[in-house]
């Protein structure tokens, strides 16, 4: 069975202003613990498996996971291949926050096995970084890159954020400048949202954040496709753009639904071996997720059996998120053509709307329908 693996590392300098994930701040004594707890998970994980896995792919996501040392890094690299057989030249990703890479710490994790980076630079601007609440400077999101690429690293990706408080057209079209000066293998640029319980969402309904319009929003997304296309990215997801062949090798897994092993307080995981899927998480408080591993059960919350309905449902708002589209024709063999009559005939309607191409058996979103793609996935839940 070939699954992706992904670790979820909590832990933060400090929370931003508009994150809603899993993450908290750093006191600064927990890492050792923490990975001892992961490591402790991939070993029950492996006990209980129903069969032997091969991962191509490995994702270290957070919270902030560089604030682990590259030691630390390379146990949990070594742990995961001894239990999950990392594949021969499998996609190892590490995101990090600029403001905690040193030379030494990047050489040591390229040295542990890591070989993509996701830098979350954000933005360019001190001004909009200080806003977000981000503990690094444009400087050293600039430094960063640098020692990156002096540490061996040649598999780069970085996120740039837009619709930021006070920030106009002007201003993200010169921070796509300077990423794409910078010439990264892939960039993730996503639009600001303001997700509930978080402190922008109190400023937001206090009326206290000067957020782009809608419309200067709208023409920020074009912008950004135009920029970068423009530059030799591929336009291959809603938010994602890459050099040829450095498409996320561990994000595509999420969109065409195979199997992934979540670990970690808060991470998720999906077991497909029979096209119908179950999905879970981890605890996301600490402390219950190490009372679950100390007890030597697996902190699993909230299973969900996907019914064919849910399957085939999730088969097409995920498979319209890559933009060269989704085949038809392994969905009804996988499937069989009854069972998507509702999709097909919503497709249909989307068709002679316009808002989706048809080339073949395969379907994909048209060109003006990129920007209102969570209005046409919708339609298909």
């Amino acid at each position: 069975m070939r699954a992706g693996l992904y670790i979820h590392f909590p832990f933060c300098l400090k929370k931003c202003l508009y994150c809603d994930f899993n993450s908290t701040a750093w006191s600064g004594d927990q890492l050792d613990g923490y990975v001892e707890l992961l490591l402790r998970e991939m070993e029950l994980r492996q006990q209980l498996l129903p069969e032997a896995v091969q991962a191509p792919t490995l994702y270290f996501g957070g919270g902030t996971p560089s604030l682990m040392t590259p030691e630390l890094v390379g146990r949990l690299i070594e742990q995961a291949s001894l239990r999950f057989g990392v594949e021969q030249g499998a996609e190892i990703t590490l995101e990090a926050n600029p403001g905690t890479l040193t030379p030494e710490r990047l050489a040591g994790y390229r040295a542990a096995g890591v070989n993509r980076l996701s830098l979350g630079i954000q933005s360019f601007d001190d001004r909009l970084l200080q806003r977000l609440g981000r503990v690094h400077t444009a400087a050293e999101a600039l430094a960063a890159f640098g020692q990156a690429r002096r540490a061996g690293f040649d598999n780069i990706s970085i996120d740039l954020m837009h619709s930021l408080p006070g920030q106009s057209l002007d201003e993200w079209r010169a921070a796509l400048g300077q990423g794409i000066a910078l010439a990264p293998e892939h960039v993730s640029a996503y639009a600001l949202s303001i997700e509930e319980g978080t402190p922008f969402e109190g400023l937001h309904q206090r009326g206290e954040l000067q957020l782009p319009g809608e419309e200067e929003g709208a023409r920020m997304f074009e912008t950004t496709g135009e920029l970068l296309t423009g530059a030799g990215y591929l336009h291959y997801e809603i938010s994602n753009f890459a050099r040829p062949g450095r498409l996320s090798r561990h994000n595509q897994s999420y969109w065409s639904r195979q199997s992934y092993l979540g670990f970690g307080s808060g991470a998720h995981s999906f077991w497909n071996p029979d096209g119908l899927g179950r999905r879970w998480n981890n605890a996301a408080d600490l402390d219950g997720y190490r009372a679950a591993i100390d007890a030597r059960h697996l902190p699993e919350r909230d299973e969900v059996l996907l019914s064919l309905e849910d399957a085939v449902a999730e088969s097409f708002f995920l498979g319209l998120r890559v933009l060269a589209g989704l085949e038809l024709a392994p969905l009804k063999a996988r499937f069989g053509e009854d069972a998507l009559a509702c999709q097909l005939a919503e497709v249909e309607r989307l068709l002679q709307a316009g808002l989706l191409v048809a080339d073949g058996e395969r379907i994909r979103l048209a060109g003006s329908s990129v920007i209102i793609a969570n209005s046409i996935f919708s339609r298909f839940l």
